[in-house]
């Protein structure tokens, strides 16, 4: 078997690392089951849709694979290709070559609608995390980060966000509804009103999605009753989703994590801040905000300064938005006065992202102390994990780098896509660990020595010490200081790269043009 797997040409995932199988389900449910937190985004949207990675239980016999590309396969693959500046009728017809049909064939190690494994947590609960994609992303596009931290004890929620920022995403029918295609829309990248505006309605739609989804969860953990038109069986009465019943803990205030990766990071920051500063009486006349939530609502319950926040190459130009700007002049919701400070806020770059000079100068300020200060600070709080993996590219945090390691060696100089996802994997691990969420410990192969089963340093807490020391314990992994120089001299493209058009800023790289300093 293993001989013939290797004859195989699709591009394919290695398995995941920690000590649990990982099984996964399609979830779409109509919005009109959801109570809304804020305000219904224009156009509306009739459903929401999501994949959940969660531990399982070894099922008995090989199960139906998951694909990588979703269905319809064809359709998909030729909005890809329009991704990435074909035409449609090019698209039409390159979508048919050999080469890019063996996409087709592409599975996700998981195991379709697996039994949930029972949590051996001293809760009796999975911990949660939602994760947010990004531009050209969707609900599969990050399938082996958030596999393996799932197959580590967390039960991950991947949306499938309808703001255009998916290649094609599908809203199936509902009663009295028929379906429709979302399809991406191309925004420019240079900081125009009517970019801002773009974007604005983008992030409008995505934080409502998150908002739904957040009830979403609340009510299978609950154990209340919700159409799943994914459903393999027994949609109108939570067929697969009944399993996750007072499994999932997400009731108690600050337990869910919250990450997400370039725009899905944005949309992360965005989300926390407006729920934790809703009821602020300090707003100017000039604040739009993009998501209102009532005091009252539960995810206002739910975010809190103990919420964990992981953002993985922060595209920073969306929170500069005119309308949204006041926001973004505030800290996270960790840096309130009865708040833990940055321990539980990490941000990890890309190399290329590092590179960018403009954009890593306003992340220090997004995730510092006082974000309104044009010098990052953080003075009476712990400080945030900042790190980046060197020779690694934007795609290399997502499955883009595993599937295709060729390309983004070729086109970005990026190395082993696998342990720039393992590195990225240990330290949200770690992250979670040391905020007291009860997750697997990272296996010695993935920390690459033996030794570091040893015992924990004095003054350390948690299993994966190493990866969030900032000495260089971990090859290849550097860590950022909020108020040094060293490293903001070294990103060599201090450009506003915002004037790139989509593809190269976020595709391509974003940071791929240098100059000189």
């Amino acid at each position: 078997m293993s001989f013939l797997s290797n004859l195989n040409p699709a591009p394919s995932f290695p398995s995941y690392t920690g000590p649990y199988a990982v099984g996964t389900t399609d979830v779409e449910i109509p919005a009109a089951e959801l109570p809304s937190p804020s305000s219904t985004p224009v156009p509306a949207l009739s459903t929401v849709s999501f994949r959940i990675f969660y531990p399982c239980e070894v099922p008995p016999k090989p199960a139906k694979p998951v694909y990588w590309l979703p269905d319809p396969q064809h359709d998909y693959l030729g909005a890809y290709v329009r991704f990435l500046g074909a035409s449609r009728r090019l698209s039409a017809f390159l979508r048919n070559i050999p080469f890019l049909r063996i996409l087709s064939y592409t599975t996700i190690p998981v195991v379709r609608n697996a039994s949930l494994l029972q949590p051996p947590t001293k809760t009796k609960r999975w911990p949660v995390m939602v994760f947010s994609h990004g531009l050209g992303g969707t609900k599969n596009a990050y399938s082996h980060l958030l596999g393996s931290i799932s197959s580590h004890g967390v039960v991950v929620i991947a949306p499938d966000h309808r703001d255009g920022s998916a290649p094609l995403s599908l809203v199936r029918a509902t009663p009295g509804l028929t379906p429709r295609p979302v399809e991406y829309r191309s925004i420019s990248h240079k900081q125009t009103s009517e970019v801002e505006e773009a974007r604005d309605g983008q992030l409008q739609i995505r934080l409502w999605e998150l908002g739904l989804i957040h009830e979403a969860l609340l009510k299978i953990d609950r154990g209340e009753p919700l159409m799943n038109t994914l459903a393999e069986k027994s949609p109108e009465t939570m067929g697969d989703l009944a399993m996750f019943s007072s499994t999932l803990d997400v009731q108690a205030p600050g337990r869910i994590s919250w990450s997400g990766h370039s725009f899905g990071a944005v949309t992360v920051v965005q989300l926390v801040k407006s729920v934790f500063y809703t009821s602020s009486k300090d707003a100017p006349s000039s604040y739009q905000p993009l998501f209102e939530p009532s005091t009252s609502s539960q995810i206002a319950h739910q975010i809190t300064p103990s919420s964990s926040v992981m953002l993985l190459d922060l595209w920073t130009m969306p929170l500069r938005s005119k309308s949204t700007r006041w926001l973004n002049t505030l800290p996270l919701p960790c840096y309130a006065p009865d708040g833990p400070g940055g321990r539980n806020v990490i941000a990890v770059l890309s190399e290329a992202f590092f590179k960018w000079g403009s954009n890593l100068n306003q992340l220090k300020r997004t995730v510092s102390e006082d974000p309104s200060l044009d010098k990052p600070v953080v003075k009476n709080h712990p400080a945030p994990y900042v790190f980046y993996p060197v020779t690694s590219a934007h795609l290399s945090q997502s499955d883009f780098g595993i599937l295709f390691p060729w390309l983004t060696r070729k086109a970005f100089k990026a190395e082993d896509p696998a342990r720039t996802l393992r590195l990225n994997t240990r330290a949200i691990l770690e992250v979670m660990r040391r905020n007291g969420v009860e997750v697997a410990d990272t296996s010695a192969i993935d920390m690459e020595d033996a030794s570091a089963h040893d015992g924990v340093p004095g003054g350390q807490i948690g299993q994966d010490w190493r990866i969030l020391q900032k000495d260089g314990s971990v090859a290849g992994w550097v860590a950022l200081d909020l108020g040094s120089r060293k490293h903001t001299e070294e990103a060599v493209n201090n450009e506003t790269a915002e004037t790139a058009d989509p593809i190269e800023a976020v595709v391509q790289g974003e940071a791929s043009k240098t100059t000189s300093s």
